[in-house]
C-alpha cells in the first residue's frame, strides 16, 4: 500500500474505486475476495481504492474496524493507494482516529452525518479528527448544508484537508451553485467529482475538476480509466461513447439503491464473491438481482474490450 502523502498528482492519476466489502455468510470478513476484487482493479489500471459508503463502512463495528483496515493493507498492492473512512458518527470517528494513527494511511475520509449535524458542527467535528489523526483527512460534500463553503475553505487553509469528494446530485449538473461557488474558493485542484461516471464530463470539462470516484469502475476498471483518458485528453466524444455503457447499471443503482445494487453486480459479474451485505441494509430480491446481473455482465463483457 502506498504511505506517501497525498499530492495533487495523485487524484488525476486514476479512478477512485469505491469497492463494496466482502463477507462470508456469518458476516465475518472474506479475506480472498476482497484481495480478488483489488486484484481486478489493480490490473485494470486502478491504483486508488476509497473504502466507504459501498464497503458499508458505516455499519462497521469499532471492534472490527482494525482488522478491516489490516485486511486492506495486507491486499493492496504496494502502488496502490487505499482511503479509508471514518465516522460519520462524532464518538465514532474520533474513536477511530486511535486506531488510524497507529497505521500508514496517508489519509482518511469522514463519512458525512445526515442526521444531528450543523455546518458549524460538522466544520469543528472534523477538525478534531483531523487534528487527532495528525493527517490532512478527506471532505465529503455529499448534501449542499453539511458544510459551509467558507467552513471548507478554513479547513483547507489550515492545512486539515487532502481532498474533497463532492457529491451533490443534481438534475442538471452544470447548474450547481455551490459548486462553482467551492472553484472559486479552494483550489479546485482538492475536488473529485464524486458521484460515478454519470456527471463526469460535466465536472472535469466545464468545472475543471481533476478526477472521479467510481461504483461500477469494479465491474468495468479498464472502460472507466478509458473515460479518464479521454476526459484527461479533451476527447469528449469518445468520453460519452464510453460513459453510454455504464449508464444501464447506474441506471439500476439509481433507481434501486447505489450500494445494495454494487455489491450484488460485482458477484453476479463473476468478478468476486462479495456474499452478503452487513446489516442494516441487505441485498437485492432475486428480481431485481437478475436486472443487475444482466448489466453487470453486459458491462463486464464491455470491459474486456476496452
Amino acid at each position: 500500500m502506498k504511505t506517501t502523502p497525498v499530492t495533487f498528482d495523485d487524484i488525476p492519476a486514476s479512478v477512485l474505486a469505491v469497492p463494496p466489502l466482502a463477507r462470508h455468510d456469518d458476516l465475518s470478513l472474506n479475506r480472498e475476495a476482497n484481495q480478488q476484487l483489488i486484484r481486478y482493479l489493480e490490473q485494470g489500471g486502478v491504483s486508488t481504492l476509497l473504502y466507504g459508503g459501498n464497503a458499508n463502512f458505516y455499519n462497521l463495528a469499532l471492534s472490527e474496524y482494525a482488522s478491516v483496515l489490516e485486511m486492506l493493507i495486507e491486499a493492496a498492492s504496494e502502488d496502490s493507494w487505499v482511503l479509508p473512512s471514518a465516522g460519520p458518527a462524532y464518538g465514532t470517528m474520533m474513536d477511530q482516529a486511535e486506531v488510524l494513527r497507529d497505521l500508514d494511511f496517508p489519509t482518511a475520509m469522514v463519512l458525512p452525518a445526515t442526521n444531528a449535524a450543523t455546518p458549524d458542527g460538522v466544520e469543528t467535528g472534523l477538525r478534531h479528527f483531523a487534528e487527532k489523526l495528525g493527517k490532512p483527512i478527506v471532505l465529503y460534500l455529499k448534501l449542499e448544508g453539511y458544510l459551509t463553503i467558507d467552513g471548507v475553505r478554513r479547513l483547507v487553509e489550515d492545512g486539515l484537508v487532502s481532498a474533497i469528494k463532492y457529491a451533490v446530485v443534481r438534475s442538471d449538473p452544470s447548474i450547481d451553485p455551490y459548486l462553482t461557488g467551492l472553484c472559486d474558493t479552494v483550489d479546485r485542484r482538492y475536488l473529485i467529482s464524486g458521484i460515478g461516471e454519470r456527471p463526469a464530463i460535466v465536472h472535469l470539462r466545464d468545472f475543471e475538476l481533476p478526477g472521479f470516484t467510481s461504483g461500477s469502475v469494479c465491474v468495468a476498471p479498464r472502460a472507466s480509466m478509458r473515460l479518464l483518458d479521454a476526459l484527461k485528453r479533451g476527447a469528449y466524444d469518445e468520453a460519452a461513447r464510453v460513459r453510454e455503457r455504464f449508464l444501464p447499471l447506474e441506471d439500476l443503482r439509481d433507481g434501486i439503491n447505489p450500494i445494495r445494487v454494487l455489491h450484488d453486480a460485482v458477484t453476479t459479474a463473476g468478478i468476486a464473491d462479495m456474499g452478503p451485505i452487513l446489516p442494516l441494509t441487505s441485498n437485492l430480491s432475486s428480481g431485481d438481482r437478475e436486472r443487475v446481473a444482466e448489466a453487470a455482465l453486459e458491462l463486464a463483457g464491455y470491459d474486456r474490450t476496452a
